[in-house]
């Protein structure tokens, strides 16, 4: 209930945001079409966010047949965490990362880039995708997806204030905007940076704790915490083709050093989860139990399978 709660908040803030941005834009116009935008966006973020975050990465949905080792973890740590089994995709990039998305446990995605798969031995594989199952888990994955589209709303609504301010406004008349044509150029600036802020509010929390939750759900948190000092020596190395409205939803930041985006950077310091992750006892079965037989058993008889 907590996370519906947030999600609820998430949708009002974001909104709001969307409406104050589009009001100092444009005055009236602009509040218009940010409402529209808000109404469209809050029904897309909740039935579509998803397929539209799939497909904007180009990700392939896989099966036991396609990758029998990716699928057969997935299934594992999915039925020790107590959940459904979610549908698996691969996404055609080399830079190593993974998200999960969905409006609910009963409708997730976990999504792996092939830069993950390459990169990582099954331990740390698993340690990855039981991360992304916690998001699942803890009902994270709405919140990411909600974030994720209203905060390309307003990063659209920035573009439209920078055209408009070049061309006369969103409507051409005195209304169009009460900051004129130097405020117009300086919301288009900081109408992004303040939805990125908002996305870190949210992320930074998650990211803790998706990773404790999913060293209880695989019973290992040495095998995400090698994960992730993998993850920080490689990502800087391989670009990824991100979009900044989705870097949150990634288990590293997909922007790492790119000009200004690090300086907004959506997760907490590598170091700092890697850190947790090596503090917590090994084998810890999962704290909310979920319909696991024996989680700790569970867990043991997986990471052994895995050496």
């Amino acid at each position: 209930m907590g996370n519906q709660i947030k999600s609820v908040m998430l949708l009002t803030a974001m909104t709001a945001f969307l409406l104050i941005v589009g009001n100092l834009l444009g005055g009236r116009a602009g509040m218009t079409l940010a409402l529209i935008m808000a109404m469209g966006m809050n029904f897309f973020s909740y039935w579509f966010s998803d397929k539209i975050v799939l497909r904007m990465y180009r990700a392939k949905e896989v099966g036991p047949s396609q990758s029998s080792e990716l699928f057969g973890i997935v299934q594992h740590l999915a039925s020790n965490a107590g959940l459904p089994m979610p549908k698996v995709y691969i996404i055609p990039q080399q830079a190593p990362n993974a998200f999960a998305t969905g409006r609910n446990p009963d409708h997730a995605v976990v999504a792996v880039t092939e830069g993950l798969l390459n990169l990582m031995n099954r331990e740390e594989l698993a340690g990855v995708l039981a991360h992304e199952l916690a998001h699942v888990k803890n009902r994270d994955i709405l919140i990411g997806t909600i974030a994720a589209t209203m905060a390309g709303a307003i990063m659209f609504l920035a573009s439209m204030a920078k055209w408009g301010a070049i061309f006369g406004g969103f409507g051409g008349n005195d209304d169009d905007s009460p900051l004129g044509f130097v405020g117009m150029i300086l919301m288009a600036i900081l109408a992004p940076i303040g939805a990125a802020l908002i996305q870190m509010t949210i992320s930074r929390t998650r990211e803790y704790q998706a990773d404790a939750t999913g060293a209880q759900i695989s019973g290992n948190p040495r095998g995400l915490a090698n994960a992730l000092a993998k993850l920080g020596a490689y990502s800087g190395r391989i670009p990824m083709d991100a979009q900044p409205a989705t870097a949150h939803m990634f288990i590293v930041n997909p922007l790492s050093g790119k000009n200004l985006a690090s300086l907004f950077s959506t997760h907490p310091p590598l170091e700092e989860r890697i850190a947790r992750l090596t503090g917590m006892r090994p084998d810890t079965p999962p704290s909310q139990g979920g319909g696991t037989r024996n989680a700790q058993d569970s867990a043991k008889d997986f990471w052994d399978s895995l050496k």
